[in-house]
């Protein structure tokens, strides 16, 4: 993980290419390949990278917790903003870990290296609820662009597709699943599978509302292959039955 200033060139992830002439930070995960091709200029860069190898936290709490960090999983063009005062935080921390790596290795060097780590990782996790609400106008759009991708969906695919994924539904917005789930996190207080389910939850009570179709039908029109599971998913999130919620509604 690393964060950079005054680098002007660009980064190849994967089979994308990014620019990277703005301060941000990114996290890179392991077997995650990533190649930095910097322009020519006057211009000294700085910054701060740290990288360590997955042992270094084995058998630590923060093994246990470090999957639990999503950031790790989005993609660079999804990197985190940061203010000069976020930066002044990261930088002080940096140099701690740099302080303590450099004054000589004893048995408490890993231990205070790894909890300087995770004070990081928790500024980090703070910085991107910052920039989910700083960044309100573009995230709604995105929230636009889901609500159009699923209304098209069940319009079109559903039958023959069956029920939209999460990954299915970040890729058609172009943005990873990981970003994707936490930026709806933040706005809506849900999973991205709890947004598609009510969706889905939308629709079948307008089809059991609006026509004469069987339950079967209707979960056979909304990608299920069996009616029983659509039944237990309606009744799981409206604490009905189908047959139940459309007599209440006659």
């Amino acid at each position: 993980m690393g964060f950079k200033r005054d680098i002007q060139g660009k980064l190849h992830y994967g089979q994308s290419q990014y620019d990277f002439d703005e301060g941000l930070m990114c996290f890179i995960a392991p077997r995650q390949l990533v190649k930095m091709i910097i322009d020519k200029s006057g211009i000294k860069p700085s910054g701060y990278l740290l990288a360590f190898h997955p042992d270094f936290i084995w058998n630590t709490p923060l093994a246990k917790t470090i999957n639990n960090y999503k950031f790790f999983g989005y993609d660079v063009n999804e990197a985190l903003f940061l203010s000069e005062k976020e930066e002044e935080t990261l930088i002080g921390l940096f140099k701690g870990i740099e302080k303590e790596y450099q004054s000589g290795i004893d048995e408490f060097t890993q231990n205070i290296i790894i909890s300087q780590i995770e004070v990081i990782l928790n500024y980090c996790e703070r910085f991107y609820q910052r920039q989910f609400i700083t960044r309100k106008k573009s995230n709604h759009q995105v929230l636009d662009k889901l609500e159009n991708i699923l209304e098209d969906y069940f319009k079109n695919d559903v039958i023959n597709k069956g029920l939209p994924t999460a990954n299915y539904v970040a890729e058609s917005l172009n943005i990873s699943t990981n970003y994707l789930g936490s930026l709806l996190k933040s706005l809506t207080g849900q999973t991205t599978q709890q947004h598609i389910h009510e969706k889905l939850i939308q629709k079948a009570k307008e089809k059991l509302s609006t026509t004469e179709l069987s339950v079967s039908e209707i979960a056979y029109e909304l990608g299920f292959e069996h009616s029983q599971s659509f039944s237990k998913l309606f009744k799981a999130k409206t604490d009905l039955s189908p047959l139940e919620f459309r007599k209440s509604f006659n």
